[in-house]
């Protein structure tokens, strides 16, 4: 098979949508297919190829002012056509709901491909990098002023625009997210509990679970003892507001009550990072938070072994990576009650689930495992059982499967041209 991916990121930026397309290209490409990644355009440490059968193809792109790490594709439709032209792809494969997978959809649409599309990002909830005051970098401003006036946070200033928990902002994403997403033939899931999710946001294309897998061969874990005074709590992800990295940092602070030699390593880069430094600061906690900046992928299997606790907060993941990287090493976790999160940290087997931004439950329960010395080692060998339903040979099987389908079901089938390609064709 020929497969066309579009990702709005990519490497050698790394997030989980990166790593989830290097790692099932890769492997898909040991069984003979073929793939083109279209992403976008990086700078110097760019590169077109990985490997014999996999061609990166990159895009002129700006950044969204709110967010620099989100690269805009600029449109490229001359450049588009001569990729599908060459390649002759057999299937697509829409990674992101971005200006890229626009354009993949409608060339998709145009070309009568058959065309596939993972839910990897729950983008309604990123609402916040769209807000008037990010976008025109107000945040910038409100933490110089926040140097002489230590009392605010960044989430004060949240509350200026955050009329409801569903706001206009997040409705119009959802939709545009949907119209998107509703276009394609099938829709992948990385989890069963996200499947439920996109049916109820309003998608209505057939959704097939497909995880995204975990080379257990590298994140391969033992049973942990915990034997410490001075547990070790780790948290890794991109660094940025909607994954609640505040929650954890006050959480910690009531972890330290009972624990005074705990340490939280915060691992990762994003835009949230000044505010979480500040913040340690204000608690009087900065010398026991650790923010060690990026940290490579290639380098993650042999650190996540040195912690005791994965800790998180975030409620938008749809499956989570990090979390799945970790437990597979061996680390007990704690996380809240939100989307996929559920699937990975059973309460009261390899972990707890707190509310969504309980502070004190949080350390209430990172504090209860800590304390308990069999309970840490049976969670500890839960989590390895947990993570080993993931193993990333099964997931290449299942998605080797799912392009196979999609391609035989269409045959000899129109796509319907979308409103977008008709005008196009006037012009």
């Amino acid at each position: 098979m020929r497969v066309l991916y579009f990702s709005d990121t990519f490497l050698p930026k790394t997030d989980g949508v990166a790593v989830s397309i290097k790692n099932f290209s890769e492997l898909l490409t040991l069984r003979g297919h073929e793939f083109t990644i279209c992403a976008p355009r990086y700078g110097e440490d760019d590169f077109e190829r990985m490997g014999d059968n996999i061609h990166v193809i990159r895009f002129r792109s700006g950044f969204l002012p709110s967010y620099p790490d989100i690269k805009v594709v600029l449109p490229s439709p001359g450049k588009i056509k001569k990729v599908i032209e060459e390649f002759k792809p057999d299937i697509i494969h829409i990674h992101t709901p971005g200006l890229m997978g626009l354009y993949a959809i409608n060339a998709a649409e145009r070309y009568g491909i058959p065309t596939i599309g993972t839910y990897h990002t729950l983008m309604a909830e990123q609402e916040m990098y769209v807000s008037f005051y990010r976008l025109f970098k107000l945040d910038k401003l409100f933490l110089k002023i926040n140097k002489f006036k230590k009392k605010l946070n960044i989430d004060e200033l949240d509350k200026f625009v955050k009329f409801e928990n569903f706001n206009i902002r997040k409705k119009i994403i959802l939709k545009i997210c949907n119209d998107l997403y509703n276009r394609c033939d099938v829709v992948i899931s990385p989890s069963h509990l996200i499947k439920e999710q996109l049916i109820e946001y309003g998608i209505h294309r057939p959704i097939t679970v497909v995880s995204n897998g975990m080379d257990l061969k590298r994140f391969t874990g033992k049973v942990k003892s915990l034997n410490t005074d001075a547990p070790k709590i780790l948290h890794v992800g991109r660094i940025s507001y909607e994954k609640n990295c505040d929650v954890v940092i006050n959480s910690f602070k009531l972890v330290k009550e009972k624990f005074p030699k705990a340490t939280l390593t915060i691992i990762g880069e994003g835009p949230a990072i000044e505010s979480l430094k500040r913040q340690a600061e204000h608690l009087e906690i900065q010398n026991d938070v650790i923010f060690t900046g990026f940290v490579p992928n290639a380098e993650l299997h042999n650190i996540y072994p040195q912690y005791d606790l994965f800790l998180t907060a975030s409620t938008m993941e749809t499956q989570g990576l990090v979390v799945l990287e970790a437990i597979a090493c061996g680390l007990p976790a704690i996380g809240v009650d939100s989307f996929a999160l559920p699937e990975l940290i059973h309460d009261g087997k390899n972990g707890y689930i707190s509310p969504p931004f309980d502070v004190k439950d949080l350390a209430e329960k990172t504090v209860m495992l800590l304390s308990d010395k069999d309970r840490y080692s049976e969670f500890s060998k839960q989590s390895i059982q947990i993570a080993s339903e993931h193993e990333m040979d099964k997931c290449v099987d299942d998605m080797e499967q799912v392009y196979e389908k999609v391609i035989e079901a269409m045959k000899g089938k129109e796509k319907k041209m979308s409103l977008f390609e008709m005008l196009m064709d006037f012009m």
